[in-house]
């Protein structure tokens, strides 16, 4: 699944989720600029060096539980960033004194439970994802040609694993 935006208080939070350990990561420095009220990504970035090593010294695994991936930078490039799931997260912010602390690990309960909702119920997402295009001023029309476009692509795309995989030429013979 493709890396998104999350939303905190107007804030973007990057976040991806990872299918194989069917978790959420979350961008650590969308997270440390928010904790720190700092909108300079330089100055977020240099926070998050200097606690990460003080965290080290430590003996903390919390660094140790964040992991690189790729998230799109504001500038639109693809970059490999420091993430992590929502356990190391409430650890983390454990560490950054702040007075948005409390309001951001609601937050993430909230987006959480979301998540969870939505994968005991897929069609929670795709009820989420028509509401979200009506917010964004699509029609009902578009909606329902980009909904048809979807479901196109997907069988087409589950025809080429198919072929791919080799079972077409054992269903033929």
């Amino acid at each position: 699944m493709p890396a998104k935006l999350a939303i905190f208080e107007g804030k973007k939070i990057r976040h991806r989720w990872d299918e194989k350990k069917e978790k959420w990561y979350f961008s650590v420095l969308d997270i440390v600029a928010i904790l720190i009220d700092q909108p300079v990504f330089a100055k977020s970035r240099k926070y998050w060096n200097k606690l990460s090593e003080r965290l080290r010294k430590e003996g903390s695994e919390v660094v140790t539980n964040c992991h690189r991936l790729k998230l799109k930078a504001e500038e639109g490039k693809i970059r490999m960033a420091d993430t992590a799931d929502v356990e190391t997260l409430f650890r983390l912010i454990q560490s950054i004194p702040s007075p948005k602390t409390e309001p951001i690990k609601l937050w993430l309960a909230k987006v959480g439970y979301e998540g969870l909702q939505e994968i005991s119920d897929p069609e929670r997402s795709i009820n989420r994802a028509r509401e979200n295009w009506k917010r964004h001023g699509r029609s009902g029309k578009w909606i329902q040609q980009r909904m048809m476009g979807q479901k196109t692509r997907n069988k087409l795309t589950d025809y080429g694993k198919l072929m791919m995989s080799g079972n077409a030429m054992n269903m033929l013979f």
